[in-house]
């Protein structure tokens, strides 16, 4: 009960990729660069299984950024036709690749990372997909002229690259959808559709992650315009109350989301977070273990997994480890108290 895990990205080493940035070019080339990233995974989960944390990830170090990973992949997305564009609403600009042909994979995309992530821990393992609004949203269409007819082109992919990846033993497969919080009215019309049908079929289980975004300057302007509650998860979960999705993963920890929002996800497991990956401050214990215990006011405590509240690539090395040990002590505390 109460297992944790995190929502999926830690920082890279610094011999890795510049640190506290994303979008980071590799140090490394060649197989020196395949040697680093193996260990870097490695690091990420010996972090984690230090700190306690119970669903472990590969921390996203074999990925750029935790879009192109799987971008980069597909026929019919040109990466030497780079436009720049608004994305999240026009939050914050990107230069991103142009989809110029129906897309496909060329092989799998992921498989490689999961064998080796597998054979490094003994503890169930979570993996990361972007989720297909989030990929509609972060390159420039010149071919489907509908982000419906996109994003419905790379859900079909995600299923494909995801059954295999079941299939060699990831125990939860996220897809993360931080454009959930941006498009409502998409959601409703297609965003729903498209997250089904990535998952469709799929044995292991399945989570989506809805966040407000890493802790970067751009985020952190945007959600001081969105007043004094932040209730774009109102929209949302009923929507996804009625979805095939196992598990929604979603902001707590120093936000102005309304806890009581979580009753409206019915029995889907609620990836709680409570670590707030936008302060430069390692939670305690108790500060993690008090989310969680708000949590449970709203829905069981079987239902929980405390969890961060987005990706921590961004942040400091020290910083982030210091944060999964709250994280891992806080879920540990509460257990202590239901025991």
């Amino acid at each position: 009960m109460l297992d944790t895990t995190i929502a999926g990205s830690l920082p890279k080493p610094a011999w890795l990729a510049a640190p506290k940035a994303l979008w980071a070019p590799w140090r490394l080339e060649g197989a020196a660069l395949d040697e680093g990233k193996r260990d870097a995974v490695r690091l990420a989960l010996r972090d984690q299984e230090e700190a306690g944390i119970d669903i472990v990830t590969d921390g996203e170090q074999t990925r750029r950024h935790f879009v192109w990973g799987f971008v980069e992949q597909l026929d019919g997305v040109d990466f030497s036709k780079m436009v720049t564009i608004g994305i999240r609403a026009d939050r914050y600009k990107a230069d991103v690749p142009t989809v110029t042909a129906p897309l496909r994979r060329r092989g799998p995309i992921h498989a490689d990372e999961v064998r080796f992530l597998r054979g490094e821990t003994r503890r169930p393992v979570k993996f990361t997909i972007p989720g297909p609004m989030t990929i509609a949203d972060t390159i420039h269409d010149a071919h489907y002229g509908s982000r419906a007819k996109l994003g419905m082109a790379l859900a079909a992919l995600i299923n494909e690259e995801a059954r295999e990846l079941a299939a060699l033993g990831v125990d939860v497969i996220q897809l993360d959808e931080p454009a959930f919080n941006v498009y409502m009215d998409e959601v409703r019309d297609w965003g729903i559709a498209a997250l089904d049908r990535a998952v469709k079929g799929l044995a292991c289980k399945t989570a989506v992650h809805i966040c407000y975004g890493y802790g970067i300057k751009a985020n952190t302007d945007w959600k001081k315009t969105l007043g004094g509650e932040w209730r774009q998860y109102e929209q949302t979960f009923p929507l996804l109350a009625a979805s095939r999705i196992g598990g929604v993963s979603l902001e707590c920890a120093n936000s102005r989301v309304p806890m009581s929002l979580i009753g409206l996800l019915g029995g889907k497991d609620v990836l709680v977070g409570a670590i707030d990956v936008a302060s430069d401050r390692a939670e305690t214990a108790a500060e993690v273990a008090a989310v969680i215990r708000e949590a449970m006011k709203h829905v069981k405590a079987s239902q929980i997994f405390p969890c961060t509240n987005c990706g921590m690539v961004p942040l400091d090395r020290e910083l982030a480890r210091a944060k999964l040990r709250a994280l891992g002590a806080g879920a540990a505390l509460v257990r202590r108290e239901l025991a």
